[in-house]
């Protein structure tokens, strides 16, 4: 959910979209209105609405281009900061794999220690009742 004075990408999308068409109909409409009453003739009317048809044409390839590039812009931005989330999940991952590891180990080698003291232990008890039991005999 976007926050109060953030839009979502698809709202600018949405709106810049919607004010390119709003500006180049608006323009068309507005040139072919002044041509057609302009005191003109048949001929002089035709040349002018093609000369205004071309130029809506270079205009529309112009904002058609801006938003183009604009839209490489905010994927390549997108990319990038996808990169570097994914870049410091690894790093994290990382860390938490070795941090596992070394747990592990200490916790293997805490047990093997502890299983050699255990069997020492017992066999001294077993050593000490053999013992004891050949003594009264």
């Amino acid at each position: 959910m976007a926050k109060q004075g953030e839009y979502k990408m698809e709202d600018r999308t949405s709106s810049t979209k919607g004010f390119l068409l709003g500006l180049l109909a608006g323009g068309a409409i507005g040139g072919l209105t002044a041509l057609l009453y302009a005191p003109k003739s048949g001929r002089e009317l035709r040349k002018d609405i093609g000369k205004k048809g071309r130029e809506v044409i270079k205009e529309t390839e112009h904002y058609v281009d801006n938003a183009k590039t604009k839209a490489s812009e905010i994927l390549s931005e997108s990319r990038r900061k996808a990169e570097s989330l994914l870049s410091d999940a690894r790093k994290k991952a990382d860390s938490i794999t070795k941090g596992t590891e070394k747990l592990y180990s200490q916790g293997k080698e805490f047990i093997t220690d502890e299983a050699v003291r255990l069997k020492e232990a017992v066999r001294a008890g077993v050593d000490t009742f053999n013992e004891e039991k050949n003594k009264t005999r």
